[in-house]
């Protein structure tokens, strides 16, 4: 463990100044991922079966939890099929565009790892010019090696901190989609009642 320990702050140390940014910006990527992520576990109502969920529209009185509120907002006082539809677009509002936006800003903050990690690269590759520019003997291949492992570690670690990152947005935006198909699935069932009851009725 010990080791490990020792390994890691070598590497932190010869990643030079940069290392600090990286880490600070990972901590915000991770944070914001993992918040949006028990977010939506946490509202997780769209994960109801289909045909539950058409029992539910058919009969509101059975329906449970936060499916309840919204079969109740979407069929309480609905005179029409474009009445409907405009609750469903309000129901959209209030869930959508702020996951949305919650995830442009985590790509955001994602797609600034490597670019970080490529200015430590540029750094390290001019500090490598700038040594094998004034050095001499000896001295020269410690600046250089200096200025590689400066460029190699900070790029390594942008893409580290990137890589996992993007793999889990990509599971959060299936997650949305879930959600848009869930209220899909829910306006279709409530217009097929409404247009059923109003059959009957003519």
């Amino acid at each position: 463990m010990g080791s490990l320990l020792d390994e890691t702050w070598t590497l932190w140390v010869a990643g030079g100044w940069l290392m600090i940014p990286l880490a600070l910006l990972g901590g915000v990527i991770y944070f914001a991922i993992f918040e949006l992520y028990l977010h939506l576990k946490k509202n997780s109502f769209y994960h109801v079966d289909l045909n539950e969920l058409g029992h539910w529209i058919d009969v509101p009185g059975d329906a449970r939890g936060d499916v309840a509120q919204m079969v109740e907002f979407t069929q309480r006082g609905i005179a029409s099929s474009a009445i409907a539809r405009g609750r469903f677009e309000e129901l959209r509002a209030a869930h959508m565009p702020e996951l949305q936006r919650r995830v442009y800003f985590c790509t955001i903050l994602v797609g600034a790892a490597p670019l970080t990690g490529l200015l430590g690269t540029v750094i390290g590759m001019l500090g490598t010019f700038f040594g094998l520019s004034v050095s001499s003997g000896g001295n020269t291949i410690d600046l250089v090696a200096g200025g590689i492992s400066e460029a190699l570690i900070t790029t390594q670690t942008g893409l580290v901190l990137a890589i996992p990152a993007y793999v889990m947005i990509s599971v959060i935006k299936k997650k949305i989609g879930e959600m848009d198909q869930f209220f899909t699935r829910m306006e279709i069932l409530t217009i097929l009642k409404m247009e059923k009851s109003q059959a009957l009725k003519s």
